[in-house]
């Protein structure tokens, strides 16, 4: 039997360095456009958070003034009731009971605790997702310089470390968005 023989080929520098663009051209528009994403998602769910905080902000302004509006309500009642003034003190105990809970405007006390702590909650979340973005972020721009330095270098170990850079940049950024491993929070 005859040995077969391996042809290995060297490859010059400038046939190395047209791989690496090919591949790296390719990598550096996918992690470019995950990175576009990345960042308009981003900015969304900071806008989220800020525009939450300044709701539930209000929402809870506006419970504050319900509640002492209710008290001087209810002070006004006890002296109708004092004063023997039937007529005064049921219409009064009426405009309490509305501070209390209106549910045909949505502003009694007990709808706007429940807006409030809905808005908080919805901050919260954002807030979970907050950090992931900005991680992914950073991972993805560090991955597009890596690929770039890898063509200068011409140098196969940079990009696939770029690779593994922009794949864990593209998976903390899927935590981000869908937050699907519990564990990171």
């Amino acid at each position: 039997m005859a040995a077969s023989q391996v042809e290995v080929k060297v490859l010059s520098r400038s046939e190395k360095e047209a791989q690496i663009k090919d591949k790296a051209g390719m990598v550096i528009c996918v992690l470019a456009a995950l990175l576009a994403i990345n960042t308009l998602i981003g900015g969304s769910n900071s806008s989220k958070i800020l525009n939450n905080t300044i709701e539930a902000n209000n929402t809870w302004a506006f419970f504050q003034a319900k509640s002492i509006k209710q008290t001087l309500s209810e002070m006004a009642y006890d002296d109708a009731i004092r004063v023997n003034d039937k007529k005064k003190s049921e219409a009064i105990k009426s405009k309490i009971d509305r501070y209390e809970s209106d549910p045909t405007t949505g502003e009694g006390k007990v709808e706007l605790m429940a807006k409030a702590r809905a808005l908080e909650a919805e901050r919260a979340v954002a807030k979970q997702r907050s950090p992931f973005y900005t991680y992914a972020g950073s991972l993805l721009q560090i991955a597009i310089v890596l690929l770039t330095a890898s063509i200068l270098a011409v140098n196969q170990n940079m990009f696939r470390a770029s690779v593994a850079v922009g794949t864990i940049g593209a998976f903390i950024m899927s935590q981000a968005i869908w937050l699907w491993i519990p564990i990171l929070l």
